[in-house]
C-alpha cells in the first residue's frame, strides 16, 4: 500500500506508454465464452483425436527399435509424463464441462496452467520427433494462436508464449546433446581418426534454422497479441457505444420525469402558500388561527425546499454520458474534498490496484459519490486524521472501493438512519450527502454499506459494476 499526503491527478508518461499496449479489462462473460468455444467445443475434441495417435507413437514396440541408453531413459520419462498429462487432461475436461459452477478467477488459473503444460508436453514430444527440425514446430504456432484467443491478459499471454519458445529451444538443445552423446559412444568403438572423419557435427546446420524458427515464434506472439488487443478494444468500443446510448436514454427519461414531478408539485404549493399568507393577514387577531396558519406556511416552505433540492438530488438530465476512469475520479474527488493549501491535517493512504475497468455514466454522479464520502470522513475527524482508500477490481467485472477514516465512528442509533434524506448529526449539515451517495450508487446497479464502531472510525464499502443496466426508481 502506498502512503501519501498528496495524490497524482494525471498518469505519467510511462503509464500512458504502458496503457497503449495494455489490453482492456477482463470481462468474465467474454472470457467464459472464448473458453467454452475454443477449449471445450474444439480443444477437447482435438485432444481426444490426437491421444490414440500419441499413445501408438510412444508405446508401440515397433516405433523405437534401436535407442541408445540415454535416449531410452528419456523415453521412459516421457511415457510416464504422457500418462500424467492424460490424467490432467481428463480432469481439465471435467473442469470445462462444469465451468458454470467455477469462479472466473479459478477458471483463469486452470486455463493458464494448462497452456503452460501443453507447451512443456509438446516440447518433450518434439525431442523424439526431430528436435529443431521437427514437424511439431508448427503446433507451437498453433498453441500461440490458441493462447491469444483464451488468455485475455497481455502480460500472462506473453509470458506463457515465451515459455513455449523456451520449450522448443530446450527440446532442440536436448536433442543435440543426446546426439553428441551417441556420436561419442560410436566414436569410442571406432578406430583412430577414421571414426572422427565420419562423424558429422550435428550443430552445423541447426543454428540458422533455430534462429529463424524462434524469430517466427516471437513474431507470431507479437502479432497475435496485437490482434487480440485490437479486437478486444473494438469490442469494447462497440459495447461502450451500445451502453452509452442505453444510459443516455435512461438518464434523459428519468430527468424529464423528475423535472415534471417537481414542476407539477411546485405550482400547487405556491398557490397554497399565497392563500395561507392572505388568510393569515385576514385573521391576524385570532392568535390560535394565526399560529396554525404559520405552521402551514412553514411546512409548505419546507416542502418547497425539499422539492427544490430534489431537482439537484435527481439531476439526471444534466451532463452527458462519457467513459470514465476510476483513478481520475478518485483523484479529482480528493482535490475537491481536500484542496491543496486548505490546511486540513489529513493524511491519505491511496491504494489503486490496476488494472481497473472503466465506466460509462455521468461524471458528476460518480464524483458526488466519492466527494461526499471523503467530505464526510474529513468532517467526522474535524479536519485532522487519516483516510485509507482502496480501489481494486473484482472477478465479476466491477470495482470494489473502500474508504476508511480514523474518526470517532457512528453510534448504533444513527447507523440505521444515515442513508435517510435530511437526517444529520451535524449542526450545519443538510442530511443529503449520504442519501445522494446511496442514490447514485444504486442508480448504476451498485451497492454500498458501512461498518462502524464508536471510537474506531467508519468504513464505507461500495461495489460499482462496470457494465450494468441502470436502476431507475
Amino acid at each position: 500500500m502506498s502512503e501519501s499526503s498528496g495524490f497524482e491527478t494525471q498518469p505519467g508518461g510511462w503509464q500512458r506508454f504502458i496503457d497503449l499496449f495494455s489490453g482492456v479489462p477482463i470481462d468474465p462473460a467474454i472470457f467464459r465464452t472464448r473458453v467454452r468455444f475454443v477449449e471445450r467445443n474444439i480443444g477437447l475434441y482435438v485432444r481426444a483425436l490426437l491421444s490414440p495417435l500419441l499413445f501408438w507413437f510412444l508405446f508401440s514396440p515397433n516405433t523405437f527399435t534401436t535407442l541408445t541408453t540415454p535416449r531410452e531413459e528419456v523415453l521412459n520419462s516421457l511415457r510416464n509424463y504422457t500418462l500424467l498429462m492424460t490424467a490432467i487432461t481428463v480432469g481439465y475436461g471435467f473442469v470445462l464441462w462444469g465451468m458454470k459452477e467455477i469462479e472466473t478467477k479459478i477458471l483463469q488459473r486452470v486455463v493458464y496452467s494448462m497452456s503452460v503444460l501443453d507447451f512443456a508436453f509438446l516440447g518433450a514430444i518434439t525431442l523424439f520427433c526431430g528436435g529443431f527440425d521437427s514437424i511439431l514446430y508448427w503446433y507451437f504456432l498453433g498453441l500461440i494462436v490458441r493462447n491469444a484467443a483464451v488468455i485475455p491478459r497481455p502480460e500472462i499471454q506473453v509470458l506463457v508464449n515465451l515459455v513455449g519458445c523456451a520449450a522448443y529451444v530446450l527440446s532442440g538443445v536436448l536433442d543435440l546433446a543426446l546426439t553428441r552423446m551417441e556420436n561419442t559412444v560410436l566414436d569410442s568403438y571406432g578406430s583412430g581418426n577414421l571414426g572422427n572423419e565420419n562423424t558429422v557435427d550435428p550443430t552445423s546446420d541447426s543454428f540458422e534454422s533455430l534462429v529463424l524458427r524462434e524469430l517466427l515464434l516471437l513474431l507470431m506472439t507479437a502479432v497475435c497479441l496485437g490482434l487480440q488487443i485490437l479486437l478486444d478494444r473494438q469490442h469494447q468500443r462497440d459495447a461502450d457505444a451500445e451502453e452509452f446510448t442505453l444510459k443516455r436514454n435512461q438518464l434523459e427519461a428519468a430527468g424529464r420525469l423528475a423535472a415534471e414531478i417537481a414542476h407539477q408539485l411546485k405550482t400547487p404549493l405556491g398557490i397554497i402558500n399565497n392563500a395561507a399568507y392572505t388568510l393569515q393577514k385576514t385573521v391576524r387577531e385570532g392568535k390560535t388561527v394565526t399560529q396554525q396558519i404559520s405552521i402551514i406556511r412553514e411546512e409548505v416552505a419546507r416542502s418547497d425546499r425539499i422539492i427544490t433540492e430534489l431537482l439537484g438530488y435527481a439531476r439526471l438530465a444534466e451532463g452527458r454520458v462519457e467513459r470514465l476512469i476510476i483513478r481520475d475520479l478518485v483523484n479529482q474527488s480528493l482535490l475537491t474534498a481536500l484542496p491543496l493549501g486548505s490546511g486540513f491535517q489529513v493524511k491519505v493512504h491511496l491504494d489503486l490496484q490496476e488494472p481497473l475497468p472503466g465506466f460509462l455514466g455521468q461524471r458528476e454522479h460518480y464524483l458526488e459519490i466519492f466527494t461526499n464520502l471523503l467530505v464526510n470522513a474529513r468532517e467526522a475527524m474535524d479536519g485532522s486524521g487519516q483516510i485509507w482508500i482502496s480501489v481494486r477490481g473484482t472477478p465479476d467485472y466491477a470495482v470494489l472501493v473502500t474508504i476508511r477514516d480514523s474518526g470517532p465512528g457512528i453510534t448504533t442509533e444513527s447507523l440505521g438512519r444515515i442513508w435517510e434524506a435530511y437526517f444529520t448529526t451535524k449542526d450545519r449539515g443538510t442530511g443529503l450527502g449520504l442519501a445522494i451517495v446511496k442514490h447514485n450508487t444504486e442508480l448504476y446497479g451498485g451497492r454500498i454499506w458501512v461498518e462502524s464502531e464508536v471510537g474506531n472510525g467508519s468504513t464505507f464499502t461500495l461495489t460499482l459494476p462496470a457494465r450494468t443496466v441502470m436502476r431507475i426508481r
